[in-house]
């Protein structure tokens, strides 16, 4: 395997943890609906990036799953005790690790696309550049909305 597939074969696995994540966050916080179907659409994108990502790979030689299981083996007994304990104020500093530890993930995952981009670049690979040009911003915009949701929501939730 070359070292760009050892690339790929990283930035394949972290986009993975990437969407467990997001799909077990909407899961264990289905009662607040705006985190619930938020989550559930990045996870649709990093899905998206994954077949992309596998696809990019078949290219190089090296086998990757285009759709490996990206859901939270726990999802619906975590939507279940979600909804059962509503909104009350405990589930908050969850919301907040939960929310944390996607923004680590995720601004991992982002570091694997510079890495593919550099790396591509200096390849002179077109086909991985215009990979990354499409798929590192949405990742960018997850990092985001996980950076933002943590500038929302720790002031209410820790001073409650």
């Amino acid at each position: 395997m070359t070292k760009l597939g050892l690339v790929l074969r990283e930035l394949h696995r972290a986009e993975r943890a990437l969407a467990v994540d997001l799909d077990t966050l909407a899961h264990r916080h289905a009662a607040d609906h705006e985190v619930h179907h938020v989550a559930q659409d990045l996870a649709r994108w990093s899905r998206e990036h994954l077949v992309r990502i596998s696809d990019a790979a078949s290219a190089l030689g090296v086998d990757l799953d285009p759709e490996p299981r990206t859901t939270a083996r726990t999802g619906s007994a975590q939507e279940k005790i979600s909804d059962l304990l509503g909104r009350r104020p405990e589930p908050g500093m969850l919301l907040l690790v939960d929310l944390r530890r996607l923004h680590q993930t995720t601004a991992g995952v982002s570091i694997d696309w510079v890495m593919l981009g550099q790396s591509a670049q200096a390849l002179k690979n077109h086909d991985l550049l215009e990979m990354v040009s499409d798929c590192h911003p949405d990742t960018l915009r997850q990092l985001r909305w996980s950076n933002h949701m943590i500038k929302i929501l720790a002031p209410q939730i820790v001073a409650s």
